[in-house]
């Protein structure tokens, strides 16, 4: 008799684990609350037709290194997946005369970083790693406690990660090279002086020097669509429009995948939680937010920085140090005066995305800039808080906006609910919680409820789009059902 599994939610490790589990032959049915799959894999023309926005993922390095990917790769892009990059990867502005430029060719970064002994220095210490990036990826997009399939790369990476990303940056004597990799490591919403907070940036890091920082091609809702038709050749069901809320409604599968936050698993599982579980999840934390703005513009942004004119994704934030103070104030529930800021410019890479008609071209441009959890400003003071760091680094900006969509923290929990007062990371990043994430266990996916799994981003590895979290728990899953 064919077994039977219910996934609830269709983000990316939704989608994941779906696909896992129907090409092992299960019987799958894959709910979503809204009407549309996908979660931060969506994108829209929601401002101006022909202008295609991605609601949250932009840019995917860490999809290019994962296993699940690799695995799925082929099939993906024979149903219509692919992927496009821009010229520079990431160009990082301190001020209205200097940038640093991330390439994905190492041998390129002394045009990235002025200071030619730092530019050696960030060569030599990715290129080893970079050239195993897939065993390093394979083996830090799992639970920490299993055997590393390169235990030599394992070691290098992990002694590299393990520390604060303030020391990491000390090798560096400019401040190019230093603020270039401090915004980076700010991709995990930490204190940068934290042990481990060298360890998401120098991941991101590495990866992006063997696969750059590619857009997909039409937007990430490209991803979810391709996976979605991966799935139902499978022979799986989709379901939108559909919130579960309590386990009596998907309780007759032989399995369940929960794609969603610790919070709504605790609330659906209810009293079934193992009092243990509900102790470790009672104590799960959460990071802090993003305030996001999509914008249609009329043309380009004005950089100061050349090199930014031709950038996939800007970093906005000064020097490392200020982009380290920025991060400490979120953590602490404060609004930093300059906030770490992150633009996306997909329709560099992607000219698909834009409207080119009536003697205007209408791009999309994608920002936000982290704040505290829960920041409390309305849309006006969020579209005033990003484009005001935007326009500190390309004076006039503003004259070029034709419409915009403000998302404070509130709106991004509103449109997904797994992004709990706007934190879009699962949860908190800090060394302590990526050990134990969602909490201490070999297999950190079981609910402690028979045949229940969590697997989104609150699980390990965590945030990002790279699958694995759905993938991993997948594996448990088949494990129960004694198909692996």
């Amino acid at each position: 008799m064919t077994s039977s599994a219910v996934v609830v939610g269709s983000g990316p490790n939704g989608l994941a684990a779906a696909v896992a589990l129907a090409d092992a032959g299960v019987r799958v049915t894959l709910l979503e609350s809204a009407e549309s799959v996908g979660g931060g894999l969506r994108s829209g023309d929601f401002l101006v037709d022909g202008v295609t926005h991605d609601i949250c993922s932009a840019a995917h390095p860490m999809l290019q290194a994962s296993p699940f990917f690799h695995r799925y790769r082929d099939r993906l892009s024979g149903l219509g997946l692919s992927f496009a990059s821009p010229d520079y990867d990431m160009v990082h502005v301190l001020d209205d005369a200097r940038s640093a430029t991330l390439f994905s060719d190492l041998d390129q970064m002394h045009r990235g970083i002025p200071d030619r002994g730092d530019a050696e220095r960030w060569r030599s210490g990715c290129e080893r790693l970079a050239a195993n990036a897939d065993a390093v990826a394979g083996d830090f997009l799992r639970p920490v406690f299993g055997v590393p399939s390169s235990p030599r790369s394992f070691a290098e990476f992990g002694l590299k990660a393990a520390l604060p990303a303030s020391w990491t940056w000390r090798r560096y004597s400019s401040d190019e090279a230093r603020a270039l990799f401090a915004g980076i490591a700010a991709h995990a919403f930490t204190p940068l002086s934290w042990p481990g907070s060298s360890a998401p940036g120098f991941l991101i890091a590495v990866v992006g020097h063997r696969y750059g920082w590619p857009v997909a091609v039409g937007g990430s809702q490209s991803i979810a669509d391709a996976m979605l038709r991966l799935f139902l050749s499978l022979g799986g069901e989709f379901v939108p429009g559909t919130l579960v809320e309590s386990y009596e409604e998907i309780q007759d599968a032989d399995v369940v995948m929960l794609d969603t936050s610790v919070e709504a698993a605790r609330k659906i599982l209810g009293p079934r939680l193992p009092s243990r579980v509900e102790r470790a999840w009672s104590r799960f934390r959460r990071g802090p937010g993003v305030a996001k703005v999509d914008y249609v513009i009329d043309g380009d942004v004005p950089w100061i920085s050349e090199p930014a004119r031709s950038a996939g994704t800007v970093h906005l934030g000064g020097r490392a140090e200020e982009v380290a103070a920025a991060e400490s104030e979120c953590w602490k529930g404060r609004l930093p005066d300059s906030p770490f800021t992150l633009v996306g410019q997909q329709y560099l890479a992607d000219p698909s995305r834009s409207y080119v008609g009536g003697g205007r071209r209408l791009n999309p441009l994608w920002s936000y800039s982290h704040v505290p959890a829960g920041w409390g400003g309305d849309e006006k003071a969020c579209f005033e808080l990003v484009t005001s760091q935007i326009e500190r680094y390309a004076p006039g900006f503003r004259d070029t906006i034709v419409e915009f969509k403000a998302s404070p923290p509130s709106r991004v929990e509103e449109y997904n609910p797994n992004n709990i007062g706007g934190d879009i990371s699962g949860g908190a990043n800090d060394l302590v919680q990526l050990i134990k994430r969602p909490r201490v266990s070999s297999d950190p996916y079981f609910t402690g409820v028979p045949g229940v799994f969590l697997c989104s981003s609150s699980t390990a590895p965590g945030a990002g789009v790279h699958f694995m979290c759905g993938a991993n728990a997948a594996r448990g899953a088949l494990k129960h059902l004694h198909l692996a």
